[in-house]
């Protein structure tokens, strides 16, 4: 994308040219690096705010096929052979359900961990950022938060997956009677392979964040790319074209 500020040769010039050099090439932008940073701050500040309530929304996750949370790769034996479990269908909805709603439970979690990788971004970083590809920042954030995140959505999700967020069920109680249907009609692995092991906790906290991530790198590209997604006068200053 062309933005109004940085040539394409900027990136090497940050790296390569003096102090002096870099000054002169920031007063021919008309930026300063603090409204350079500033900007890539705000893109990202607004961009993962807009994530993450469109995501701990009702059907922020359920309703959106990009991010929508699917069962586990264990239960793949179970949607094959759903046809031959007696309300099999029925289950399996409403465990996705549960545990979409669990992912939507959980989302809030990820507002002060941004907020701090966000604040620590350095000169250096906004303007490879700036610079990159329309999901540089989303790449940067997933990088320096992917380990922080994580250690705070496991036991989140676990909670969540336990809470009665759909009718009077929990996530875990609804793949817990979804796996027993299935194994009963199974005949206990006679007719066709059993479920013995369940990696909910696991494997929504990995899709939740993966789906969150997806919402940032849209929210970065808007920004990037379309006028009426710069809310503020810095965002409009730096990506404007």
């Amino acid at each position: 994308m062309k933005i109004k500020v940085i040539s394409a040769l900027f990136l090497i010039s940050l790296f390569s040219t003096s102090c002096t050099e870099l000054n002169d090439v920031l007063e021919d932008t008309g930026l300063t690096e603090q409204e350079v940073v500033e900007g890539l701050k705000s893109a990202l500040t607004v961009g993962t705010d807009t994530s993450v309530t469109v995501l701990s929304a009702v059907n922020g996750y359920l309703g959106d096929d990009l991010v929508k949370i699917l069962l586990p790769d264990e239960a793949s034996v179970i949607v094959t052979n759903i046809a031959k479990v007696p309300g099999g269908n029925l289950l399996i909805d409403k465990t996705i359900e549960a545990i979409n709603r669990s992912a939507e439970d959980a989302a809030p979690e990820a507002k002060e961990i941004f907020v701090s990788a966000i604040t620590s971004i350095t000169i250096a970083d906004g303007f490879a950022i700036l610079n990159g590809e329309n999901n540089a920042a989303t790449e940067y954030l997933k990088s320096n938060t992917t380990t922080e995140l994580t250690a705070a959505f496991e036991p989140k999700i676990s909670t969540s997956l336990n809470k009665k967020l759909v009718g009077n069920i929990s996530a875990e109680s609804a793949y817990a009677d979804l796996i027993k249907a299935y194994n009963t009609a199974s005949l206990n692995g006679l007719l066709f392979p059993m479920v013995t092991t369940n990696s909910l906790t696991e494997h929504t906290t990995n899709k939740a964040l993966s789906g969150l991530f997806v919402k940032v790198s849209v929210e970065e590209e808007n920004i990037r790319t379309k006028a009426s997604h710069r809310v503020n006068d810095i965002l409009q200053k730096v990506f404007g074209e």
